[in-house]
């Protein structure tokens, strides 16, 4: 068979007379295969010639059962945003159904990147988890550079080459802005995380198509960049009120930025929602407990951490599958602050 026709998992499926899974099985070691089934892939391997590549040589034989969940960000951040706690229970619920073993990797510097770089070399784990992608970070290039499967929470643009689950940011934040419009709100201004995010600038994008599809104004003045902190949810709010204070509500692209809002608002005696309307997006437990409870947009953070994991072992057990690109739907949900 010519370098053109070189085998591949299909063509060793076809010739066993069995299915890919069974394969990716054999190939992985897998104990889940019949002796005969096995003795066939076996068979069909030798009579093709068929050569695994890199990713599953390596499973073959230096296994570890153990998948990295990495997060480049402080432990305040950590500590402090909801969403992560939320990932992390959702891929360690898809985990306990199996024998894989979480690590979790904070990378905050050169030099936790170049440990994460040595456990990949090393194969110290069999794939990765990454969870708050920036733009420019080079952790996904490098992983995948590197043969790994790596998964993403988010994505890096919208031509993200691998696989991912994310919400559908730019949806529930015009359903947002067309809430605060129905309920006769005029001037909306916006507080978005960081645009070296994906995510960040989806809910932007899906603000600025809102309020533009309404004809209502949608000028860079009515947008003030955060950090997805509550601190810098505060600062954004306190910059916003400056510029425009005529605005009459706001759209915060996170609970936790919208917090520091509420406090800002309440510190400028700027009632809520008379004054201003606010919504959040991620529907945290922080949301019912601000002061008015917090319209907001839930994402379903904990089915993205399972899903994640669920997609990461399917690619180690199968790495010449295509990769998957998911967007789960967003909902609206509605308290006194708007």
């Amino acid at each position: 068979m010519g370098d053109r026709q070189r085998p591949t998992i299909k063509t060793v499926a076809a010739r066993a007379g069995v299915g890919r899974t069974t394969v990716s099985r054999v190939i992985n070691g897998s104990e889940l295969v019949s002796e005969k089934a096995r003795a066939a892939v076996l068979a069909a391997i030798a009579e093709l010639n068929y050569v695994p590549n890199s990713v599953a040589r390596g499973l073959v034989t230096r296994r570890t059962n153990s998948v990295a969940l990495v997060i480049p960000e402080s432990e305040s951040r950590l500590g402090s945003e909801p969403y992560f706690s939320a990932v992390i229970r959702g891929v360690s619920a898809a985990l306990a159904e199996t024998r894989t073993q979480l690590q979790l990797m904070l990378v905050r510097d050169q030099a936790e990147r170049d440990q994460l770089t040595e456990s990949v070399a090393e194969r110290r784990v069999d794939g990765v988890l990454l969870v708050s992608v920036h733009e420019h970070d080079p952790l996904p290039g490098l992983l995948e550079d590197m043969g790994l499967p790596t998964v993403l929470a988010g994505r890096r643009s919208p031509d993200e080459s691998l696989s991912h689950v994310h919400s559908d940011n730019a949806g529930g934040a015009a359903a947002a802005v067309n809430h605060l419009l129905a309920r006769g709100r005029r001037t909306v201004a916006t507080i978005s995380g960081p645009l070296d995010m994906d995510v960040a600038r989806s809910r932007l994008q899906g603000w600025r198509e809102a309020l533009e599809k309404a004809g209502h104004d949608a000028t860079d003045r009515l947008v003030a960049s955060g950090d997805f902190t509550e601190e810098g949810g505060k600062a954004a709010m306190r910059s916003l009120l400056e510029q425009v204070p005529e605005l009459d509500a706001v759209f915060v692209a996170s609970d936790v930025m919208a917090a520091g809002a509420l406090a800002e608002l309440r510190r400028q005696e700027r009632g809520v929602p008379d004054d201003v309307a606010v919504v959040g997006f991620d529907d945290s437990i922080i949301a019912r407990h601000t002061n008015p409870p917090l319209s907001t947009v839930r994402q379903p953070v904990e089915e993205i951490g399972s899903m994640i994991a669920h997609i990461l072992l399917e690619e180690i057990g199968s790495p010449e599958e295509p990769r998957r690109r998911v967007t789960l739907p967003t909902e609206l949900v509605v308290r006194e602050s708007s």
